[in-house]
């Protein structure tokens, strides 16, 4: 009798334990499931903005990949959290496997991921951008990309250049626009009308930094997204970690499951 009662007893401690495991993952996989809406949201949100994101990122082709990639990873993350709630409620050995595999793949693709991000961070600086706007910003032709998507990038956040007006010197825009020290893009929103409209715009064409935008886009981009970064960031940091236990519990229920 005391040896029944004592598997008796571990049976159901055993039980009760397989129980715990399976709602944690429950809530975990939840989790994962907000994430990956979450990440679906900003990728449709980047890719549908009416207010120019959509040209900022489409400035450097390393970012418009980003795009992607984020809504890939979303979309993922949003399959793998519903198969795991599935699995863990379900008690489903096939679907608990498929998931531990499918977020171990993920996993690794977001580490590798992250080491790209490290190795190519030089074309996110200052100075790769200043050289790309020196070496094919023109100015005034709507009909190329990488003209009008800058144009779009300084008239949203009021910004001129990289760092300041002074990008464009020894640029492809004054070669072709000797007249003018800066395009017409870094010029103030005029809020008059007519004539003083016109001698404000020309005084800003001519150089004149009471009339121009002064502040470089670099900066005028990083402070505008200072806190989506650092919220990105912390919330990658907690994306990795909620799949580390996942994968762990999910393991767990695996082997616990008759």
């Amino acid at each position: 009798m005391g040896q029944g009662e004592a598997s008796a007893r571990g049976t159901t401690m055993e039980g009760d334990c397989l129980s715990c495991i399976k709602y944690l993952m429950f809530v975990f996989n939840f989790l994962i499931f907000l994430g990956g809406s979450f990440l679906l949201g900003v990728g449709v949100w980047v890719l549908v903005d009416p207010t120019g994101f959509r040209e900022i990122v489409a400035a450097n082709p390393l970012l418009f990949t980003g795009v992607y990639i984020i809504l890939g990873m979303g979309g993922m993350l949003f399959l793998l959290g519903f198969l795991g709630c599935c699995g863990a409620i379900r008690e489903n050995k096939c679907l608990l496997l498929f998931f531990f595999m499918l977020i171990l793949l993920i996993f690794l693709a977001e580490l590798a991921a992250a080491i790209l991000a490290f190795i190519f961070r030089e074309h996110l600086t200052r100075e790769y951008f200043t050289k790309e706007l020196k070496r094919h910003y023109q100015g005034y032709n709507n009909t190329d990309v990488f003209t009008s998507t800058w144009n779009a990038v300084m008239t949203t956040f009021d910004c001129c250049g990289v760092n300041s007006p002074e990008d464009f010197k020894d640029s492809l825009f004054r070669l072709i626009n000797q007249n003018h020290m800066v395009p017409e893009a870094c010029c103030q929103r005029a809020s008059q009308t007519g004539e003083l409209a016109h001698i404000s715009q020309e005084q800003c064409l001519s150089g004149s930094m009471m009339f121009r935008n002064n502040k470089g886009c670099y900066s005028a981009v990083v402070d505008y997204f200072e806190l989506y970064i650092y919220v990105a960031g912390a919330l990658a940091i907690v994306v990795l970690t909620i799949e580390l236990f996942a994968m762990v519990f999910a393991m767990c229920l695996f082997r616990g499951i008759q």
